[in-house]
């Protein structure tokens, strides 16, 4: 089997998730900023695979497979992290649960739908959710160590992330049904037309 350099990026974010669970239980500033430096450079990894993939052609099997796979596992496994810590508490959690909800259903629409040969593309606003997404994640990561670099009047970093966090779900709930109408709607076009 052929290892494209996008396949790699993405089996290296598969490799740093458990790096990353085991750094975030190390006390200290150190626990913070590991996690927080490792998350940061799996979520870069997701942005620079697919691109590179679209630039030299070398999209694939292996790379649709294991892509949104590896997005889920690191973003599920932050989640979980900051929730059995507390730093994601009480009605936040519920953001919390949003995002893990729409993760788990848009899997399972994908593969219904590639069943079907059927693709749904990404839009520009399920982008962006990711971008926030995935930015609010690493500012909760920071713990203390980040709310003393990030303190402004009563909005320090965990603050920042935790409003983040909330417009991520919100954007989710949105793109989630998009998806989801979108879906349904082309497999009963589908199913009509057989």
């Amino acid at each position: 089997m052929k290892f494209k350099i996008p396949n790699i990026l993405t089996i290296g974010r598969l490799i740093i998730v458990p790096i990353f669970v085991v750094s975030f239980f190390v006390p200290g500033i150190v626990g913070d900023l590991v996690p927080f430096f490792l998350f940061v450079i799996a979520s870069f990894t997701d942005y620079l695979d697919g691109f590179l993939a679209r630039l030299y052609k070398e999209e694939s099997r292996l790379g649709e497979l294991l892509d949104p796979i590896a997005d889920k596992i690191l973003v599920s496994s932050a989640l979980i992290l900051l929730v059995m810590n507390g730093i994601i508490k009480n009605y936040e959690v519920i953001a919390a649960i949003i995002i893990l909800t729409r993760e788990i259903l848009i899997s399972g629409l994908r593969e219904f739908m590639a069943k079907k040969e059927i693709k749904l593309p990404v839009s520009n606003l399920a982008k962006f959710k990711t971008f926030i997404q995935m930015f609010s994640i690493a500012l909760l990561l920071t713990g203390e160590t980040g709310n003393k670099i990030i303190n402004f009047q009563d909005y320090n970093a965990q603050t920042i992330g935790i409003i983040l966090l909330w417009l991520s779900a919100i954007l989710t709930l949105y793109t989630g049904y998009d998806y989801l109408a979108k879906g349904i709607d082309t497999a009963i076009s589908d199913d009509e037309k057989s």
